[in-house]
């Protein structure tokens, strides 16, 4: 068969059952060949050349000004800003979202493509562990210094609202830089912990270098909290221990296991003091917080070994390695014993960081979806044209809009904390709000970006498409800065310290934001909604008392969510009573409280956190096991 099909090819004729391919609109499909029996009278062609690929190249999406995209963005910002400075922080958004489109999109491609590789030895044998990254990583350092990415958050051009306006340049680059926001987080929670603690000696060049807009003066700052043992429970798990030289300065020696952004030039890091003994004090008492710089003067490594570069599911653009301290020398920047007190508001820092990344994944997938939406054509249609695509992205797109708002909560009230103007109520929901943001976010980005990728079909699974490593890179928001099991029994430490004033806040403001709206008729079921969500979740507040503390670690997550749901609920609801709302901002918020916006109770209801419910959930997982039994349960 095969011989007569290359007799038939040289002889220029089809062989019977060979198809030619034909396009149309934008689509190809197969059609018969009419059964030519002579050569076609034309000029000797090269063998083969009737073979075709066809005429149809699917066009790609494609990456549009993200700021001038971006109504809820555009909107929130005429809604709150102050009026002399909405025009401004407009300007430079809409300038630095065309810079996006024109050089930064390059160069995360490049980022993604160019991995850090470590460098043990040089060529004569020496230890160097360099660790080497490409041209463009450094280029994104510079553009970051350039555009004040960490400087804006600490200029504070516009008062209380220069958070918002930091982070909203963030949130529109986020997709697109290589994942150097990662170092930035570092960076911006570095600074923060230097500025609440004072800019006193070394640590003052340390928080100018941090917050440089000149390329040649900025510095990044690294964290190295994570331990063998530790994980998120550094009290139990960090080994790590300073000694005390005669010049007043530490020797760090410990092994440090996840160090992100290891390239960076600076790290705040933990370890216990040993006294004249050599003995150390456990738990979070003994841990002090630490500041070194990664090289010395003459450039090489601070008495600090490189052991390897880890092989990660995504942000493989970062540089994260694991690190051995022999000797790191390092200044103690915090009262002996008050190290983890002290990076409590570098947590706050990167903990909203990590929302920015998160929504920033949602809004440019659904970005680069609805564009795709009007190139393909299938099925004798555009996807736009196609209902149930559209009511696909829709649903993304609240989603997206929920996250957002409550993303730019958490910005506004880190803004005014930071210029003094904060109210109690404000204070209290901070603290409340950046966990329950955190972990919520984090959870939508995962499923809103994997949403994603099916809106391009196959091309979505494609790694040269770019589109892949959105989702990878997702995957590590619900996981850095703390699982979302550790970030909802965070709100409960959060609820217990407060003695109940943190939820207190929650409702008040929740209900001032439906009273807001509860004179437009449209928003009625969203008011509803919302408002029975608060009632049954505020019935099982004031029965938490007579509950065992076992009840609420197992309902913990569940309550985190419902806190979620009801304050983005509220904040919709919020934005769609406001007089520059649009119909789709009304839209938004009346599908967004079609879900069960308070499971805890629902689940509570159905009898998830009793003692038999937990004998049973070890069961089903251990089913067939020989590890538990079930008479042992």
């Amino acid at each position: 068969m095969a011989a007569r099909v290359l007799r038939l090819a040289l002889a220029g004729r089809p062989a019977a059952g060979a198809w030619s391919r034909r396009a149309s609109r934008g689509s190809s499909h197969l059609t018969a060949p009419r059964g030519r029996t002579e050569a076609p009278q034309e000029e000797e062609r090269p063998h083969f050349s009737r073979s075709s690929i066809g005429s149809f190249f699917q066009e790609r999406p494609q990456l549009r000004n993200p700021f001038l995209q971006d109504a809820l963005l555009q909107g929130y910002l005429r809604r709150h800003l102050p009026a002399q400075a909405v025009s401004a922080v407009g300007a430079d958004l809409e300038r630095f979202g065309e810079r996006i489109c024109s050089e930064v999109d390059a160069l995360g491609r490049q980022c993604e493509e160019t991995p850090p590789r470590l460098q043990h030895c040089d060529a004569w044998g020496r230890r160097v562990d360099r660790i080497l990254t490409c041209p463009a990583w450094g280029r994104m350092k510079e553009i970051s210094a350039q555009e004040g990415l960490v400087a804006a958050g600490y200029e504070r051009t516009f008062r209380d609202w220069s958070r918002v306006y930091q982070m909203s340049k963030l949130y529109l680059c986020s997709p697109s830089a290589g994942l150097y926001t990662c170092p930035l987080a570092m960076t911006d929670g570095a600074a923060k912990v230097i500025e609440s603690l004072g800019k006193s000696g070394p640590l003052d060049k340390a928080f100018q270098r941090l917050t440089s807009r000149d390329p040649q003066q900025f510095w990044t700052s690294g964290q190295w909290m994570t331990e063998r043992k530790g994980g998120s429970d550094v009290a139990s798990g960090t080994e790590t221990v300073a000694r005390l030289q005669p010049d007043g300065t530490y020797r760090l020696y410990g092994f440090k296991w996840f160090t992100s952004a290891t390239d960076s030039d600076m790290t705040l890091t933990l370890g216990r003091v040993e006294d004249s003994l050599g003995h150390t004090v456990g738990g979070s008492k003994g841990l002090s917080l630490f500041y070194a710089e990664v090289r010395d003067e003459l450039g090489h490594l601070n008495n600090i070994e490189v052991q390897r570069l880890k092989d990660k599911l995504g942000t493989r653009q970062v540089p994260t390695a694991e690190l051995l301290l022999d000797g790191l020398r390092a200044h103690r920047v915090s009262e002996e014993g008050r190290g983890v007190a002290s990076i409590a508001n570098m947590l706050t820092i990167t903990r909203l960081h990590n929302t920015v990344s998160a929504v920033a994944g949602m809004r440019r997938i659904i970005a680069l979806g609805r564009d795709y939406a009007t190139k393909r054509f299938v099925f004798g249609k555009f996807l736009k044209d196609h209902p149930l695509h559209m009511q696909t992205l829709a649903r993304m797109e609240v989603e997206t809009r929920a996250a957002f708002l409550l993303m730019m909560s958490v910005c506004r009230l880190l803004g005014r904390e930071e210029l003094g103007s904060a109210s109690e109520l404000e204070l209290h929901l901070l603290r409340l709000l950046t966990p329950v943001a955190k972990l919520y976010t984090g959870k939508q980005a995962m499923s809103v970006v994997s949403e994603g990728l099916e809106c391009f079909g196959g091309q979505g699974y494609m790694e040269d498409t770019g589109l892949p490593g959105m989702l990878r890179d997702a995957q590590v928001l619900s996981i850095w800065e703390g699982t979302t099991n550790i970030l909802s029994l965070d709100v409960l430490r959060c609820l217990a310290k407060s003695h109940g004033q943190v939820l207190e806040a929650f409702f008040t403001d929740a209900k001032s934001k439906l009273a807001t709206a509860s004179g437009k008729r449209e928003l009625g079921p969203a008011v509803t909604a919302v408002d029975s969500a608060l009632g049954r979740l505020g019935q099982l507040v004031r029965t938490v008392a007579q509950l065992s503390p076992r009840f609420l670690e197992l309902a913990a997550r569940d309550l985190a969510y419902s806190l979620a749901r009801i304050y983005m609920g509220a904040l919709l609801v919020d934005h769609a009573a406001w007089e520059g709302a649009t119909k789709t901002d009304l839209y938004a918020a009346l599908r967004w409280c079609e879900q069960d916006l308070c499971p805890v109770v629902t689940k509570e209801t159905h009898g998830c956190y009793e003692q038999e419910a937990v004998a049973m959930d070890t069961a089903l997982v251990y089913d067939g096991s020989p590890v538990i039994t079930h008479s042992a349960l």
